[in-house]
């Protein structure tokens, strides 16, 4: 009997290239198809109002913009480093938070792995410090909190007691979901100006 091959844990990219999973390049990173994936990926699982879902290149953009808004004397390099804060997600999409603690499984190396193949693909630190890890997953949960009272359905006091309040101050972001076609282009944009 021939030895069983181990399950196939790459996955092809529309850009043609084929990114491992278990061991991600950087060569294998390409930004057309991170915008593509995170574009299409769903926040709140798709249980957002609007005609479109809340997508991640959306979160992502907005994450950035408060990040900015939090300490607005920020690098452009960790500016660009809090547009990627969830690039991983381009190919395990987003699973929210009780889904992880009901299953149990802590994603939380796989992610890393690849947010390091992402970063050093575009000129970023493998692993972001400390210091502006802390801004961006700051900036993480205001954006969670416009989204979940805004999109969501939920009341400013229950947001308010997962994701803490909002700086005093801060200003109020419009939040409207994009078509598909559109969120690429938004995150796009914002990457180019970005990453010069």
């Amino acid at each position: 009997m021939p030895p069983k091959e181990p399950p196939r844990a790459w996955q092809r990219m529309l850009s043609g290239r084929r990114l491992d999973l278990l061991n991600p390049s950087p060569l294998d990173v390409e930004i057309g198809d991170i915008a593509h994936g995170l574009a299409r990926v769903a926040r709140w699982n798709g249980q957002t109002s609007g005609a479109h879902a809340f997508s991640v290149a959306q979160h992502c953009v907005l994450v950035e913009r408060i990040t900015s808004e939090l300490r607005p004397r920020l690098a452009r390099e960790a500016r660009l480093a809090a547009l990627l804060h969830d690039a991983p997600e381009y190919v395990i999409g987003d699973l929210i938070s009780p889904f992880k603690a009901a299953v149990g499984i802590d994603y939380k190396d796989f992610e890393l792995r690849l947010l390091a193949a992402i970063h050093i693909r575009f000129g970023l630190p493998p692993k972001t410090g400390s210091e502006l890890e802390g801004v961006i997953k700051r900036a993480d949960l205001i954006a969670a909190y416009f989204e979940a009272t805004q999109l969501a359905g939920f009341e400013q006091k229950e947001a308010r007691s997962f994701f803490g309040r909002p700086p005093k101050g801060m200003r109020t972001p419009r939040l409207t979901p994009l078509a598909v076609a559109d969120a690429e282009g938004l995150f796009l944009e914002r990457f180019r100006k970005l990453a010069g």
